[in-house]
């Protein structure tokens, strides 16, 4: 019968075993050292999650060959995986998802919300060789300055430099992964780069030039399929992680060695950048005050309301 106890204990363990995993991306480092760690260290199991992580590649590693040269952000690796049900849970710069929450709905593909900002407030440069001409930002009037297009770098360059420049003189160009950016202001081949961390204190290393570094603050996006409930159990996690490195970063600075395929030492990675908190609501002020400074830069299309782009579910 179907109100009979043990049918109905079997029937909730059955949906239970044939429910979709919660599949989450991991990509680099220093915009998902919480996630790492909480998989690492069980904290989703411990919060009852049973999630599949997916590697996806990023231009922080030193093993990605590929030049991000696309003209719509969605069909790079990370956004392509995403719109095709590979994953449903990621998290990349502040503009970045919200370039991507606003235009995926009108052209046609998976949709996604911002549901957080994230944990991570990942630490970006804008480094010149060490015998460059440039000693402070507006040296760099009308010089290239190699980002990836519509990312953290990109978008963190204008951060820092529009105090210093006016908008029509901060130009940027693509030179490829943070490795072959380094290298390409090495050789002399752009003025500067924007990197983040493992490559700041590679570029240290090398005796690059720091001009300018700032934090940037992750966002965390994720399809209406994944539910409040789901993601604050995620979110949880993250927190607990948090806490963990707030407290010593040293056992984790292996994963970021690990993307510089040896051109660092552990003792030679600069932990004081990493800086960590957990995951809060996204708030209307600030949706208004991000949305409406992508839309100046053109990097995203007017029209879009806190309504449409943020959900904070995890917190209804």
């Amino acid at each position: 019968m179907s109100g009979d106890p043990i049918y109905c204990r079997e029937k909730h363990m059955n949906i239970q075993q044939n429910a979709k995993k919660p599949q989450v991306a991991i990509m680099n480092a220093v915009h998902d050292l919480p996630v790492l760690v909480a998989r690492d260290k069980g904290y989703f199991k411990d919060e009852g999650l049973d999630i599949e992580f997916v590697t996806t590649p990023g231009m922080a590693q030193v093993t990605t060959s590929h030049l991000v040269q696309f003209d719509s952000v969605f069909e790079r690796p990370l956004d392509s995986v995403y719109n095709d049900g590979g994953i449903d849970q990621y998290r990349m710069c502040e503009w970045g998802i919200m370039k991507r929450a606003v235009e995926a709905d009108s052209s046609g593909l998976r949709k996604r919300k911002i549901v957080a900002l994230g944990a991570s407030m990942s630490k970006f440069a804008i480094v010149v060789a060490g015998n460059s001409q440039y000693y402070e930002p507006e040296m760099l009037k009308n010089q290239a300055i190699a980002v990836t297009p519509n990312n953290g770098s990109d978008f963190t360059t204008l951060k820092m430099m529009e105090g210093f420049l006016a908008q029509e003189h901060v130009k940027r160009t693509n030179a490829g992964s943070m490795l072959k950016r380094l290298e390409a202001v090495r050789d002399g081949k752009v003025a500067a780069a924007s990197v983040m961390e493992p490559w700041i204190s590679v570029a240290q290393k090398w005796g690059l030039r720091i001009l300018i570094e700032s934090h940037s603050t992750r966002s965390e996006a994720a399809g209406d399929d994944l539910d409040g409930p789901t993601l604050a159990r995620m979110f949880r996690a993250q927190a607990r992680a948090v806490e963990l490195i707030e407290k010593d970063p040293t056992p984790f600075i292996h994963y970021f060695i690990r993307e510089t395929g040896g051109l660092l030492e552990p003792h030679e990675f600069q932990a004081w950048r990493l800086l960590h908190a957990a995951p809060q609501p996204y708030t209307r002020e600030r949706f208004d005050d991000t949305y409406n400074w992508t839309v100046k830069w053109n990097m995203t299309v007017p029209g879009a309301t806190f309504e449409n782009t943020v959900d904070n579910r995890a917190w209804n």
